[in-house]
């Protein structure tokens, strides 16, 4: 496991007292997971995400009688969360409202414990995460839409800098990448998305990239080169490679 600077610091929101105390018993013996703070009410949830300092709320969607609409309520108002939605049944409509209402990942209740740690892990890292049957729904989303007549939204031009930068994210680079790449900072490049988001009119970085490829967006614009390392740099990356580091348990864990 890459090491890292902080804990993921979460929030569990749940109505089911057994639920929560299971995740806090999966993550405790986490190294990189904490969870800050709880709730059982969907006020609690809301008060809890202004409250406590953390990343990640793991929110149950039963929690709410709309559980998109409640998402980007919590989002709206805790700009910088990344929310996992936990549902009792897989359920394809939800599934993609959510994704379009920006939540990060969505997941059921059966899910094995050892693949939610590892899906909090990519949503802290800002990757999008969902189940295979989840992808497909959103694959099959795609390709209907793409079966429709184009939106005016394609006729919206982006500037050199914004094409540039959404070719990165195209390409599934993170921002402190895309910084790199194009000679900027983080903020910068967070600031010249959240433009690209509203001129487009989509959510977040999948629907970003979705949206290109069924509009043929940025089919002529490249992602610049990678920067060269500095000597010493390419010396150190010469050395092997780490070992993979074992979960050190043979029986997977399950909560319910």
């Amino acid at each position: 496991m890459e090491s890292r600077e902080q804990f993921i610091r979460v929030i569990v929101a749940d109505s089911q007292a057994i639920f929560r105390a299971g995740l806090r018993k999966i993550f405790a013996v986490e190294d990189d997971i904490r969870v800050v703070g709880q709730a059982e009410t969907l006020p609690q949830a809301i008060a809890a995400a202004k409250k406590f300092s953390a990343e990640i709320p793991i929110f149950e969607a039963a929690l709410a009688e709309n559980a998109a609409e409640a998402s980007q309520e919590i989002l709206k108002q805790s700009p910088g969360l990344r929310l996992v939605v936990v549902t009792e049944t897989p359920n394809e409509e939800m599934t993609l409202d959510l994704f379009r209402r920006g939540v990060h990942a969505i997941v059921s209740r059966e899910i094995d414990s050892e693949i939610f740690v590892d899906c909090l892990r990519k949503v802290a890292d800002n990757e999008p995460w969902l189940e295979p049957h989840a992808i497909q729904w959103v694959l099959q989303a795609f390709r209907a839409q793409g079966t429709r007549p184009h939106s005016t939204r394609s006729k919206v031009q982006l500037t050199p800098k914004e094409s540039l930068i959404v070719s990165c994210v195209t390409q599934g680079m993170k921002n402190k990448e895309i910084a790199l790449r194009v000679g900027t900072t983080e903020q910068v490049v967070k600031n010249y998305l959240r433009k690209v988001y509203d001129k487009l009119g989509v959510a977040d970085r999948l629907e970003l990239a979705l949206y290109c490829l069924n509009n043929r967006v940025l089919l002529d614009v490249k992602p610049p080169a990678a920067p060269l390392p500095a000597p010493e740099a390419a010396a150190h990356s010469e050395e092997a490679p780490e070992s993979p580091v074992g979960s050190g348990s043979d029986e997977p864990k399950k909560f319910s």
